[in-house]
């Protein structure tokens, strides 16, 4: 599909052929004390995607600025939607669902935006792709280069959680542990792509990540009905995720799929809370230090905080903030009145959803359709559940101590 790229913040339009990543006037005037500009957004080309409307169903390579090949080596997409009767009936939202991007291969949502990416880097030849992140990211795009044979190579934080730099190191990526934040591996991983070359995959830097997620909103359409919810809830650290929900629901009413975009909600921790705070304030200022347990939405600089700022707003959205205490509540009510097991992060938007519920009933009434994007599976971090969770102690094989168990 053809396109074009439209810097966020000047509007400047680009067209080129060649891999691009930031508007160059914007991205210079970073100093490092706010959200950084520059970042641009893919503008498909309208004649193209008005063609869609006349399809009986679309899926998300509709929409594709580049053709994804081998979809069955690195099976993206298809992810299931739950709707929680226990949770819906405890809440009051008769139409409440959950849309399960844990069940993707890596067990992460980051997989939509890897496999564009990786369609990118086969496009134009390039057979090495580098990034920074605090595991997801890095676990999706290594998982992608060993079904595509890419080479990945990976800046993380020493701190990350040990179960996702496991997961790229199985997967063949070279990963290189950082001795500071993620802001820092971010910068260490763009030098890298400077010197060495490849394709960057950076969150945001990369255009292309928010194009790939935006898989999600055309999927979940598809999924409802070739219907949208009226409030989806998105967990929310550096504000891609964000931006590619609201992109694809852009699509589809730039296609004349849907009406309108629904209200998109951030749903940001209130130990990392930059992009909530801008919604509110209109400022930009990073955070001087971020430190929620959700180390997956754990940011103090995001990467695409502008963007996600607008998309708040144009969707008629707002943020909602929550404590790590009520993110770790959430995340055991999911499991154990859901059935749906999910790490922190995740469990961010369904904290913020609940602690929204009785505003939601009263502003759109009980049959409000609401959706709940949850973002990796919960075996990403089980060291959360130290001090938490414990292993009852064996008892004899014996009917005796059946007995005494349970009487």
């Amino acid at each position: 599909m053809r396109f074009t790229y439209e810097c966020c913040d000047c509007g400047t339009v680009y067209e080129t052929d060649e891999v691009f990543y930031q508007c160059p006037s914007c991205a210079k005037e970073n100093d490092g004390t706010s959200f950084p500009k520059g970042n641009v957004i893919v503008k498909l080309n309208k004649e193209d995607v008005e063609k869609l409307a006349k399809q009986d169903h679309v899926t998300m390579y509709d929409f594709f600025p580049y053709p994804v090949p081998d979809k069955d080596a690195y099976p993206v997409g298809g992810t299931p939607v739950a709707k929680p009767k226990r949770l819906a009936s405890k809440y009051g939202l008769k139409n409440l669902v959950c849309k399960l991007d844990s069940a993707l291969p890596s067990g992460s949502f980051k997989d939509r935006a890897s496999q564009l990416i990786a369609a990118q880097a086969l496009y134009h030849n390039q057979h090495k792709i580098a990034l920074a992140s605090t595991g997801n990211a890095g676990a999706a795009m290594s998982c992608a280069g060993a079904a595509y044979g890419l080479e990945i190579v990976l800046f993380v934080p020493a701190t990350a959680p040990v179960n996702k730099l496991m997961q790229s190191v199985l997967y063949g990526a070279t990963v290189v542990p950082v001795k500071g934040s993620y802001d820092d591996a971010f910068a260490l991983s763009i030098a890298y792509t400077d010197e060495f070359g490849g394709i960057n995959r950076n969150t945001a830097y990369n255009p292309m990540t928010i194009e790939g997620k935006k898989s999600v909103s055309i999927e979940l359409f598809e999924q409802l009905g070739r219907k949208i919810p009226d409030v989806v809830y998105v967990p929310v650290g550096d504000g891609c995720i964000f931006a590619g929900v609201y992109k694809g629901f852009y699509d589809l009413k730039e296609a004349g799929l849907i009406e309108k975009v629904p209200k998109l909600v951030c749903a940001q921790s209130k130990q990392s809370n930059a992009i909530s705070n801008a919604w509110k304030s209109g400022g930009f200022t990073n955070l001087p230090k971020a430190t929620t347990r959700a180390d997956s939405i754990s940011v103090e600089s995001p990467a695409n905080g502008r963007m996600a700022v607008r998309y708040i707003k144009e969707s008629n959205g707002w943020a909602t903030e929550v404590d790590d205490g009520e993110i770790l509540d959430a995340q055991f009510e999911l499991a154990k009145e859901a059935g749906i097991f999910v790490e922190p992060a995740a469990a961010c938007a369904w904290a913020a959803l609940r602690s929204d519920s009785e505003m939601l009933r009263e502003k759109f009434g009980e049959e409000v359709e609401v959706c709940c994007l949850l973002t990796g599976t919960g075996f990403k971090d089980m060291a959360v559940f130290e001090g938490k969770v414990s292993i009852p102690e064996a008892i004899d094989n014996s009917k005796e101590a059946v007995r005494k168990r349970f009487s």
